[in-house]
Formats: structure tokens, C-alpha cells, sequence
């Protein structure tokens, strides 16, 4: 087992464990518990798998569960409320812990949640997809979905630790793998150029669930995504380098619906979007641009954005964005590969133009 530590300022901090067999150690998880109350949220996928290897180390304490649908298109304020219900009904105290057991969505829910319950209780994170241990369990964002946006209602709140066995991968299927591995060659292209070299050369590998190329991948992405946090730990600056080809990627979940796109695959298209706007800024050449799409399509993500929606579309959706300032779009582009810029205006013309030429 590996830990790093998140570090926030004034003494904060949390731990990542990174490791094979995280789920079955004795005292991993109870020692940042600081009550006997513990609601553990999951989902209807995750709860059969591994549900119970979390109880077994909390016979001593009042344990109520939730067990969310499974699903992008669950993520709202409705199945928000579940939450609450159980830990109302429950009469759960302001020293209950929550544990997010699952995936991106239900880490989302479950933080948000933890962050709201009597103005903030406890949370643990333990993620049970690449996606969500490389990315989205580290960094205390949570929240849920709105029809008219992503990720718009939410908190900034900081779990306890973070528990990332890679063995739960081994229950993934190869299209959330793949979903995941975007988030990974998303740090490579905003800032670890030697990172997207390693992924380029190790890609296959990690597809075929190496154990070590995997363990070597959730740690260097959470390693840069600590240092980013650390140093922004409410995006006013660099955090937002983070959204590489998330601002297109969440118009693309939006406009398709949510769940008919994985998160990770609508920010694949994002992130090529963003290569082609980099290069027409003058930032990336063709080669870039092409290096950048084609290690993408080696993830086997996709590449090409759904032809169903418009470049009106595209804009109207792209202007609800929290990175947005009086109504103008700002985007992450690249100023080279292993280089983001930080959120750049984009002038509506241009924008519209690049929709035009790249989405149709």
C-alpha cells in the first residue's frame, strides 16, 4: 500500500490509499471513523460486490445503508433526498460518518450529502472505478446534476481519506475502464508530458488490467491531481486547469442526456475539441493535435462528437459552465502538450467556427 497525502493549508490534510486488497484490511477504514453511526451509499451494481466486505469491519457499529440505481441519470437532487430520508429516519447525530462506496456518481451524491446533513458531517471516499480513483474521489467536489447543466449544485467538502483498492478494477467492465483512462491522459497533457510518454508506450497494458501499470497510473494521477489541489484547493486558479475538454464533455452529457455518454468518454471528445481550438489559436500543430487522438483512440474512446446536436446546441449548453465570467464562454486549452492554459476567453466567432469545422 501506498499513501499520499492531500495536503489543503493551515494543517489539513487526508490520505489516499492506494493499494491491491485495500477492502479486506482490518483498521483501514475504522480508524477515520469517529462514531458508531456509519450510512454507507451504493449503488445497485457496487452494493452486491462488495457491500458486505465494508460491514465486516464495522460489527460495532449502527450501519445503515442506501443503495442508490446506477446511473449518470440518477444523479439529482430527488435521489439526493434518499440520503437524507435514511439519515433523518435514522436519527443519525452531526457525528455520523457517510461512506461513498461506487463510483463517480455516487461519490458525488454521497459527499454532497455529508456536506449538507447538518451542515457537514464526516465522509469517507472509497471509489470503485479507475475514474473515480484517479480523479473525481480526490479534491472534495461534490454535487449532483440540473437538466439545464452538470455538476451546477454542489459543495466543495473534504473526505476523511480516500480508499482506492485497485482490485475492485478487476469487476469494471472495459467500457468504464476506458471511461477512466481519459481522466489519466488528462494529466499528461495539462502537466506531466513524461506521464503521457509512459501512457503512450503502456496503453495496451493497462487495457489488459496489468496489476502494476495500473497501480503505477491511479498513483501518478493522484499525485498530480494532490499537488493541483493543494495549491488551489477552491479552483480560483489552477484547479481549473483540471477541466481539459470538460466544458464540451458536459455539453456533450447535457444535450445527449445524461448516461448515454460516460463522463470520461464525452470528456475524450472534449479533450479533442479542445486540441483542435488549441491548434487553431496557433498553441498545438497538426501533429500535436493528431498525437493527442489518436492515444485517445488507443484507450478506445471515442473521438467524434454525436451528430445530433448542433453548434447552437453546443453553445447554448457550453454557456452554463462555473468557469463562465458575465456570460462569456471560458475554456482550458493547450499551450503545448504537458502545458494548460488557465480558463481563456473564447470570442463566439471563433468558438462557432471551431464547432462548425470539428462538430458539424
Amino acid at each position: 500500500m501506498n499513501t499520499l497525502q492531500v495536503e489543503l493549508g493551515g494543517g489539513r490534510r487526508y490520505p489516499i490509499y492506494i493499494g491491491s486488497g485495500l477492502l479486506t484490511q482490518s483498521g483501514l477504514l475504522t480508524r477515520h471513523i469517529r462514531s458508531r453511526q456509519v450510512a454507507i451509499v451504493s449503488n445497485t451494481t457496487i452494493a452486491p460486490l462488495y457491500l458486505d466486505t465494508v460491514k465486516t469491519h464495522l460489527a460495532d457499529h449502527t450501519i445503515e445503508t442506501v443503495i442508490l440505481p446506477d446511473g449518470e441519470q440518477y444523479k439529482t437532487l430527488h435521489y439526493l433526498e434518499t440520503i437524507f430520508d435514511r439519515l433523518l429516519a435514522s436519527k443519525f447525530s452531526r457525528n455520523a460518518t457517510l461512506i461513498a462506496l461506487g463510483g463517480g456518481v455516487i461519490g458525488d451524491m454521497g459527499g454532497f450529502a455529508a456536506a449538507c446533513y447538518q451542515r457537514g458531517i464526516a465522509f469517507i471516499q472509497i471509489p470503485t472505478t479507475l475514474l473515480a480513483q484517479v480523479d473525481s474521489s480526490v479534491g472534495g467536489k461534490t454535487g449532483v446534476n440540473h437538466p439545464l447543466g452538470k455538476n451546477m449544485i454542489g459543495a466543495f467538502y473534504q473526505p476523511q481519506c480516500v480508499i482506492a483498492d485497485a482490485d475492485v478494477l478487476d469487476t469494471l467492465d472495459d467500457r468504464q475502464l476506458s471511461a477512466g483512462l481519459a481522466e489519466v491522459i488528462k494529466y499528461g497533457l495539462i502537466r506531466d508530458a513524461a506521464f503521457l510518454d509512459w501512457l503512450e508506450s503502456n496503453m495496451a497494458k493497462l487495457l489488459a488490467r496489468d496489476k502494476a501499470a495500473l497501480a503505477y497510473a491511479i498513483e501518478r494521477s493522484c499525485i498530480n491531481k494532490a499537488e493541483v489541489v493543494g495549491e488551489d484547493e477552491f479552483e480560483s486558479g489552477v484547479r481549473a486547469t483540471l477541466n481539459l475538454g470538460h466544458t464540451f464533455g458536459h455539453a456533450i452529457e447535457t444535450g445527449s442526456g445524461y448516461g448515454h455518454y460516460l463522463h470520461g468518454e464525452a470528456v475524450a471528445i472534449g479533450t479533442c475539441f479542445a486540441a483542435d481550438l488549441s491548434q487553431r489559436l496557433g498553441w498545438l500543430d497538426a501533429a500535436d493535435v493528431a498525437r493527442i487522438v489518436n492515444l485517445l483512440k488507443a484507450a478506445k474512446l471515442p473521438v467524434t462528437p454525436p451528430a445530433a446536436m448542433t453548434t447552437a446546441q453546443y453553445i447554448e449548453l457550453m454557456a452554463v459552465d462555473k468557469k463562465n465570467v458575465d456570460g462569456k464562454i471560458r475554456l482550458i486549452l493547450l499551450e503545448a502538450i504537458g502545458k494548460a492554459s488557465l480558463p481563456v476567453g473564447v470570442d463566439l466567432a471563433q468558438l462557432t467556427a471551431s464547432l462548425n469545422a470539428y462538430a458539424g
